[in-house]
């Protein structure tokens, strides 16, 4: 069996897995074109032989990888697009360069990125965008970046609670809380949700929030509609829709980002439904945006450059024996999209 280090050649992980150098190849970067059961196995022989570890090592210990690679779920949501800002901000203090991937919010893609990321051999990876409420989703997502932080490599990721990394973690719960309890205080109790589908952990941390306040009022979320469609601005107005002909009496709508928040507004719009003296709208992130709409958006802002700048300064710090948290903290910012309930 051949020996673990610098003479090992991808050759040998090859017929050590019982497939061609092209297929090994592929396995190891990433790609398409080979079946899972395989990819697996290729990966598992090159990990036991050391194939991986020791150019890894080589790199990483030398300094010579500048690269951090970032993965977010959707490059043309602003938020993940201001978190980006901050993470190439802190990049370019560091002299180092920011490869972006685009998971879709599909984890099987997301792993196929980070094995890419992984081939192409960069210093740190980041991963910005909710997690799973199932952690077996991310199962196999989290034994790979502990592989590669055992060789050296770093991670953070930001909205993720069980990949065992360093970790920023929005403040979702309480956000959701203020957003509930400003809705409630402004006299509506017809309020309906638009919800991303996917059992992401940061819908279920902000409906937790939002249910803390409906309870502090003698009420619960089970009592509220609850529309789920994507987490973009067409997911924005599916919900809208759906709300609208199936719960008309709705005075006010929760969306869980700014995105479907957007689309929620422009389907109002679009059916002559005044903001906010027929309909409220309140958001989540507090994008760039939300101050620049008519009318401006009431929604819960949270520091998205900064917390990619927290993430990235996370994983250029040494390796600690149990994973940092960092929390972001949270402001509600009232805006022209909230008002009082109507009378009915």
């Amino acid at each position: 069996m051949p020996k673990p280090g610098p003479r090992l050649r991808l050759v040998d992980v090859a017929e050590r897995a019982g497939v061609s150098l092209a297929t090994a190849s592929r396995a190891l970067a990433g790609r398409d074109g080979v079946s899972a059961e395989v990819a697996d196995r290729v990966r598992q022989v090159s990990r036991e032989l050391g194939y991986v570890a020791n150019p890894y090592a080589r790199t990483l210990a030398g300094g010579a990888s500048s690269t951090v690679g970032l993965v977010v779920h959707q490059i043309d949501d602003p938020y993940f697009s201001e978190i980006a800002g901050g993470v190439i901000q802190v990049a370019g203090e560091q002299g180092l360069l920011v490869q972006i991937c685009h998971s879709g919010r599909n984890p099987e893609h997301e792993l196929r990125q980070l094995r890419h990321l992984i081939a192409q051999r960069v210093g740190i990876i980041l991963i910005a965008g909710s997690g799973y409420a199932d952690p077996g989703v991310e199962a196999e997502a989290k034994r790979e970046l502990a592989a590669f932080q055992d060789l050296g490599g770093r991670v953070a990721a930001i909205g993720r609670h069980f990949l065992g990394v360093d970790a920023v973690l929005p403040d979702n719960e309480a956000g959701g809380r203020a957003l509930g309890e400003h809705l409630l205080g402004l006299g509506h109790t017809r309020i309906a949700v638009a919800a991303a589908t996917g059992g992401l952990t940061t819908v279920l941390d902000r409906l937790s929030g939002v249910d803390a306040a409906l309870r502090a009022h003698g009420r619960s979320l089970d009592e509220l509609p609850i529309v789920h469609a994507d987490f973009t601005r067409d997911g924005g107005r599916i919900a809208a829709e759906r709300i609208l002909r199936d719960h008309p009496g709705t005075t006010a709508i929760l969306a869980l980002n700014d995105s479907m928040a957007i689309g929620v507004l422009a389907t109002l719009r679009a059916h002559r439904i005044v903001v906010p003296e027929r309909m409220s709208v309140v958001g989540f992130n507090d994008v760039s945006v939300a101050a620049d709409l008519a009318p401006s958006l009431t929604t819960v802002r949270l520091p998205m450059t900064d917390m990619g700048r927290m993430a990235l300064d996370l994983a250029l710090k040494p390796r600690s024996r149990r994973a940092r948290r960092r929390s972001t903290g949270h402001t509600l910012v009232i805006r022209d999209s909230t008002g009082p309930a109507p009378a009915r």
